[in-house]
């Protein structure tokens, strides 16, 4: 029989109706269970020329063509697609997967419903299956499935008709704590993702309009009770042909925790800096502008640190011998460093002072500095003993500097000021020195406390009075203090 003509016993003018009514493949059968039509897209949909290829009836066509549904359980004998519309089944839609028999992945995604056309006595005369190919669409979904479970960004699809969340991913499921059951099939206000967001009422409009969410800080609230700050974003999508929405997430709180450690590491090197025992200062390479200068270098060259900070090596000026000076800039562009090399400093109403001149190239919050130091040149000898690795700590990792590194930088050296115990210390209450001592030590609050037996908020209030009978600002200046008098600095 030729395909392309409807059989003669069918009504033709009704054949022709569903047909034109159509663009999709279409397979009739009669009522014996022969297939005794199909038009070329329904061939074309199983990869046969002729109608041949489809089996000649129901039965030849499970034969030749095995059926899964979308979960991959093969369809099993009664339950194909022919068998039910020849045991009377009339359905509106069934989505299969098909392969030529023996191969072990589909070809093939059909969405496949049926008619059955009666006789003028109300009989079965002709079976029809109208099959619509989704393949192209089904492989889409299931790379857009597979991107989605594989991308480590936190994100979860939320269906826009009833704000049912419908996806969830792993990045998410591991940044939150949630399980997946407790996400899927759940509402928006079940796990409200906007609850705590910066611009809730706009993220609110955009969604309902389903519209693109633009980037905004939020506060996820978590199962266990805590709380997580991200930053979230919403992209309309379709899944199929759900209108539904994307939300994506960057987890804030590990970028927090790398700014807290950077600031306590920034901390550390400032005070490890500013407890150098002698004239140091970090300047930029390109001007040599001073950002930092401690304590040793203002006394010594009869500064205040104000009117050091800020101003290039000529505007203060940093050198006595400016065509000297010449020479060692030039020398530590080409080498990159400098080692004790003699140098004159610039005292401000004094004569110059002589010092051992060592520099090497830092980097401070991403820009390229110089670490300079200048210890007098009659204490060299000691200034290359003691000095030095404190320095190499400073420079490699200011993370890494422990109390055996402070010790080094914070123990005078002679002819840098007073090492007697000052009348301030002395008048200290002795409790207050003891907490003096173990914070000088290193040791938090909770740690002070269990040594002394004290609670935490004693030990905070003998901090607290610390600074104010000492006029520090901060726990780590307490701590530069203490040990250039010689407190907290004999034992670990």
């Amino acid at each position: 029989m030729d395909p392309s003509k409807p059989p003669a016993h069918a009504d033709t003018q009704q054949l022709r109706s569903i047909v034109a009514g159509v663009s999709d493949g279409v397979i009739l059968l009669a009522p014996d269970q022969r297939i005794v039509w199909a038009n070329e897209p329904a061939l074309a949909m199983h990869g046969v020329d002729g109608l041949a290829g489809l089996g000649g009836t129901a039965t030849g066509y499970r034969e030749r063509f095995e059926l899964r549904y979308r979960n991959r359980h093969r369809l099993p004998q009664g339950e194909y697609p022919l068998e039910r519309v020849m045991a009377g089944e009339a359905f509106d839609e069934v989505v299969v997967e098909v392969a030529p028999a023996g191969e072990p992945d589909p070809r093939w995604t059909h969405r496949i419903r049926s008619l059955v056309l009666t006789d003028e006595a109300g009989m079965p005369d002709l079976l029809v299956l109208i099959l619509r190919d989704e393949t192209e669409r089904y492989d889409a979904e299931e790379r857009f499935e597979r991107a989605f479970n594989a991308n480590p960004a936190p994100a979860l699809i939320l269906r826009l008709s009833d704000l049912r969340h419908v996806r969830v991913n792993r990045g998410f499921l591991e940044m939150t704590g949630y399980r997946e059951d407790q996400v899927v099939g759940r509402s928006a206000y079940d796990v409200d993702v906007l609850e705590g967001a910066a611009r809730r009422d706009l993220a609110v409009e955009r969604l309902r309009e389903g519209r693109t969410i633009p980037q905004m800080e939020a506060t996820l609230q978590l199962p266990d009770g805590r709380e997580k700050c991200v930053v979230l974003a919403g992209q309309p999508i379709e899944i199929g042909s759900t209108a539904c929405m994307l939300f994506t997430f960057a987890d804030l709180d590990g970028r927090r925790s790398a700014e807290k450690a950077l600031r306590q590491s920034e901390e550390r090197f400032a005070l490890a800096f500013r407890a150098l025992p002698v004239p140091a200062i970090m300047a930029t390479t390109d001007d040599f502008r001073v950002l930092l200068a401690n304590e040793a270098f203002c006394r010594g060259t009869n500064r205040g640190e104000a009117d050091v900070v800020g101003r290039t090596a000529a505007e203060l000026p940093l050198w006595a011998d400016a065509e000297a000076a010449e020479g060692l800039v030039a020398r530590f562009r080409r080498e990159g460093r400098l080692t004790d090399e003699d140098a004159l400093l610039h005292v401000r109403g004094g004569p110059p002072l002589a010092c051992a001149v060592s520099a090497a190239a830092v980097d401070l919050a991403g820009r390229p500095c110089l670490l300079l130091v200048a210890p007098r040149a009659p204490e060299r000898a000691r200034a290359r003993a003691e000095v030095a690795a404190a320095v190499a700590a400073v420079m490699t990792d200011a993370g890494t500097i422990t109390a055996a590194v402070l010790d080094r930088l914070a123990h005078p050296v002679p002819g840098e000021g007073p090492t007697e115990v000052s009348p301030g210390l002395s008048a200290l209450p002795a409790r207050a020195r003891e907490v003096l001592d173990l914070v000088s030590r290193g040791l938090d609050d909770a740690a002070i406390a269990g040594r002394l037996g004290l609670s935490r908020t004693t030990v905070r209030n003998h901090v607290n009075g610390l600074y104010r009978r000492l006029g520090v600002g901060s726990r780590a200046q307490l701590v530069v203090w203490a040990r250039q008098r010689g407190i907290g600095a004999d034992r670990a």
